[in-house]
This record gives structure tokens, C-alpha cells and sequence, in this order.
């Protein structure tokens, strides 16, 4: 008697002589004599979620990508604090966009929202939205950077702090960053479109620098999520990225001589002092070429 005789009461008959591990004996087949199997292959899709909001403007639900907490590991961040993940660059899904009415913001900021806001939002972004593609199931940097601009206009529209403003062309600073990273170097035009990204990330360095300076001086912490040395810090390094370099040193100084810094942010303070001393140097002797 097989183990499944008996089957063909159910009308499964062709099946009595299955085996039960053969598709196992066929894998291992396959993998070689110890049988050990390939992992599959992660996609940036497989980190992805579509999770519900509910937009503070038009009070109509809607559901944007979000990265897995937990499924992507952290590798490294660059001076100006941007984070560089394994596998998927999160910063691409940091903008939420209604595709209802048009308003749109980082996460951070999405929620905080007054009558007033939604009112110069109604009349000057939702009157004029057509649309917003929903269906990708993945966001390319172009499609991130789209996101963003329209959350940067939003936030000018609604008249944000200036710290939001200021955020907002941070991470868009980051995504043409990203996007120049990715950009193949069998392009055609390789190196006029890396121009063209490097003076586009300046830019947005530049705005970013100056509206985290003017929002140091008026607007209270913490900032953005960050306590005053760290947007001391921060501010130190986008003065350095923009060629401020006198202003870069002297917040710097900053950081050095506040007794509330940990040791951990002086000696990123420390170790962007020698990089602006580099830059310095660097900037001479292209003087004197």
C-alpha cells in the first residue's frame, strides 16, 4: 500500500505514486552534492510596503511605499548625515504625495497641519493637481525627485517653517547625490549628465545651508529631529559642501567648544575639520595652476 492509495475515492488516483520528496531530491540535485540552496535574489520591491494615509487637506485616504523597518541594514552615512542603505536607497520614499489634491510633504511632516495651510493649499496646489502616477511598484530616483519638488512647493505654498523648507531641499540635495551614484558610466552623455546633477545637488546644498542658518537663529529645538549640536554639525559640513569655508570652521568651533557635545560628534567635528582643511588646499592650488 502507498502512501497515497486510497486517493482515487477523491478522484486523485494519478497521484498515488507521487514521491513525497522528490522535488527536494531534484533541488539538491541541482545545488550539488551538499545540497545547499542559493538564497533568492532581493529585489527593492520585496522592502516595500503600501502603507494607508489619510490626507490632512482633503480627508481622503490613500496609500504610498514605504521601506520595511527592519529589512534594510544601515552601511555607512556621508558628512552632511545622509544615510546609505543596503539593497534600497530609503530616501526615495520619504515624500508622501495625496493623489487626491496634490499636497505633499516629507513623512516627518505630513500630519501637522492648520486651516489656514489647507486653505492656501486648496487654492493654489489642488485646483491646478493633475494626478500622480500610483502605480509603480518601485520609485526611480526621477519619480523620487518629482515627490519632492512637490513637497518642496507645498511647503512654500502652506508657508512652513523655514527649518521644513530648508529639510526638504536636503533630502532632494541627497536623491540627485543618489541618483549621480547610480548613474551608468556607459551613458552616452555620462559626464554632462553627472554635471548636470552635481550643479543640481549645489543648489539644493545651498538653499538647504541657508535656511538651516536663518532657522538655527529664530526657531526652537529639536529641529528636524536633530538637538542643537548635531544641526550645528550639520550646518558646519553644508557651509563646507558650498564653499563657505570661513563660516564651515567657525561652526565647527562650535561643536568643539560646546561642553553639552558628546565625544562621538567632536570627533566627526574633528574629522571634518582636517576634510575643510583639505578642501582649503585643494581650492589654493587650483588657484595657482
Amino acid at each position: 500500500m502507498g502512501l497515497f492509495s486510497g486517493l482515487e475515492k477523491f478522484g486523485l488516483g494519478k497521484l498515488e505514486n507521487m514521491d513525497v520528496f522528490e522535488e527536494e531530491t531534484k533541488q539538491q540535485s541541482q545545488n550539488g552534492k551538499d545540497g545547499a540552496v542559493s538564497a533568492p535574489k532581493v529585489e527593492e520591491q520585496d522592502l516595500l510596503f503600501d502603507k494607508s494615509f489619510t490626507c490632512p487637506v482633503c480627508d481622503k485616504e490613500f496609500h504610498s511605499k514605504m521601506v520595511r523597518t527592519g529589512k534594510v541594514k544601515l552601511l555607512s552615512a556621508d558628512t552632511d548625515l545622509r544615510p546609505k542603505y543596503q539593497l534600497v536607497d530609503s530616501l526615495k520614499y520619504d515624500a508622501l504625495v495625496c493623489p487626491h489634491c496634490g499636497y505633499a510633504a516629507l513623512s516627518r511632516f505630513f500630519k501637522f497641519m492648520l486651516p489656514a495651510q489647507a486653505k492656501m493649499i486648496r487654492e493654489n496646489i489642488s485646483s491646478n493637481f493633475k494626478g500622480i502616477d500610483t502605480t509603480s511598484s518601485t520609485y526611480s530616483y526621477d519619480e523620487a525627485i518629482m515627490r519632492h519638488q512637490l513637497a518642496l512647493a507645498n511647503a512654500v505654498v502652506k508657508k512652513a517653517k523655514t527649518s521644513e523648507k530648508a529639510y526638504t531641499c536636503l533630502k532632494m540635495a541627497w536623491l540627485y547625490r543618489g541618483k549621480a551614484e547610480h548613474l551608468s558610466k556607459d551613458s552616452k552623455d555620462y559626464s554632462s549628465e553627472l554635471r548636470e546633477l552635481k550643479k543640481q545637488e549645489l543648489e539644493l546644498l545651498k538653499n538647504a545651508c541657508e535656511g538651516f542658518k536663518a532657522a538655527y537663529s529664530k526657531e526652537s529645538f529639536p529641529m528636524c529631529g536633530m538637538d542643537e549640536i548635531t544641526m550645528t554639525y550639520l550646518i558646519a559640513d553644508l557651509c563646507r559642501r558650498v564653499g563657505l569655508f570661513d563660516e564651515s570652521s567657525r561652526w565647527i568651533s562650535r561643536v568643539l567648544t560646546s561642553r553639552g557635545a558628546n565625544e562621538r560628534i567632536k570627533n566627526k567635528a574633528r574629522d571634518l575639520k582636517e576634510l575643510l582643511e583639505k578642501d582649503k588646499e585643494r581650492i589654493a592650488k587650483a588657484k595657482h595652476a
